[in-house]
């Protein structure tokens, strides 16, 4: 079992007896008789799940589970209601306090274990959810991880293509999905040294070769999983360099032979990295860095998208005055240095 026992908390021994019968041998279970048990064992056990009474002698079952809810670090954890208070404004103060289910006593045996199953599927939903996101989180900060990117810069770029992916006519699951997907674009660049990640000039030949290899390398990682995000992902990673006129990298794709995931997220990526300190350049004000976009059109990007990214300009200064915020509170800029001559963007 990949989770916690079931705690099961009520003051009478005969309801305690009636529901350690029914899930017996199925999962593992800790009880409790009140209030200030139910606390203790919540907090010993780590339960997956609570099956609460409401009549309870120290205090009611509402209000432990108002209180349990009201604790960052027991709010996730689903309660339902076993009791024999059985009308309609019984289960609407169940529910508003934040209990997921509501069980009316005698019980019955199979109606608990569905119920029980029902809800612990979700919590092993939920658990699959936060390793999916702990899964990108890591993918990104890895292909960050001797690059001079601070960790804002991909977060912050991946809310600029969600904007953008909704005012081009995504979705609001596939702008959520690109807004996952575009983190992990240079997820390659684990595979590239340092000595070139980290150069505060102009990269030589040879070096821009290894440098350009970073788009493969995140492809053939993320290549990997059959998972919706990670596909799209795979394919950001592998044609984000690739330019409208045909000049990119890796394949020289021109035109509309760009994925246009994968150029929504170059454009947002440009944006951000034109507007932050990198080792070969200072932060560009907005004004120039926006010049420079709308000079690309046609050249780097898709002249229509780039009139998307203006109209919504205003949109997207608001989400980096939110990001620039929490980045200065994190204080892990590095600082910059000016470069000896102009270096594309890496």
């Amino acid at each position: 079992m990949p989770y916690g026992p079931l705690l099961i908390v009520d003051d009478e021994p005969q309801n305690l007896a009636a529901l350690r019968q029914v899930l017996s041998g199925k999962y593992p279970l800790v009880f409790a008789r009140n209030g200030s048990e139910a606390f203790a064992a919540v907090e010993r056990h780590q339960p997956a799940l609570i099956l609460l009474d409401v009549q309870m002698p120290d205090m009611d079952g509402y209000t432990v589970c108002k209180l349990l809810k009201s604790n960052p670090q027991t709010e996730n954890i689903p309660i339902i209601f076993v009791t024999s208070m059985g009308t309609e404004g019984d289960e609407t103060a169940g529910f508003a306090v934040g209990a997921v289910d509501y069980i009316i006593k005698p019980v019955s045996p199979p109606v608990v274990l569905a119920r029980v199953r029902t809800h612990l599927s979700l919590v092993r939903a939920a658990q699959l959810e936060r390793s999916y996101r702990d899964s990108i989180f890591m993918l990104g900060t890895a292909g960050h991880y001797n690059d001079t990117d601070t960790g804002v810069h991909i977060w912050r770029m991946a809310a600029y293509a969600k904007i953008l992916a909704g005012a081009m006519g995504y979705d609001p699951h596939e702008c959520a999905t690109m807004e996952l997907a575009a983190p992990m674009h240079d997820t390659g660049k684990i595979g590239i040294p340092e000595s070139i990640l980290r150069k505060p000039g102009p990269l030589s030949g040879d070096e821009w070769t290894v440098m350009q290899s970073h788009t493969r390398i995140g492809y053939r990682i993320l290549s990997q999983s059959d998972a919706p995000v990670f596909r799209l992902a795979a394919e950001i990673a592998l044609y984000h360099h690739e330019k409208w006129d045909g000049s990119g990298y890796p394949l020289k794709l021109a035109g509309t032979e760009i994925p246009r995931a994968a150029h929504i997220v170059a454009l947002a990526d440009v944006f951000d990295a034109l507007t932050m300190v990198r080792p070969y350049k200072e932060a560009w004000p907005v004004d120039r860095a926006v010049s420079t976009i709308e000079s690309s059109a046609g050249s780097h990007f898709d002249p229509e998208m780039i009139e998307v990214f203006l109209s919504i300009l205003p949109r997207i200064l608001e989400v980096k005055h939110l990001w620039d915020q929490r980045e200065a509170t994190g204080d892990d800029q590095e600082p910059s240095q000016k470069p000896n001559q102009k270096q594309g963007l890496r």
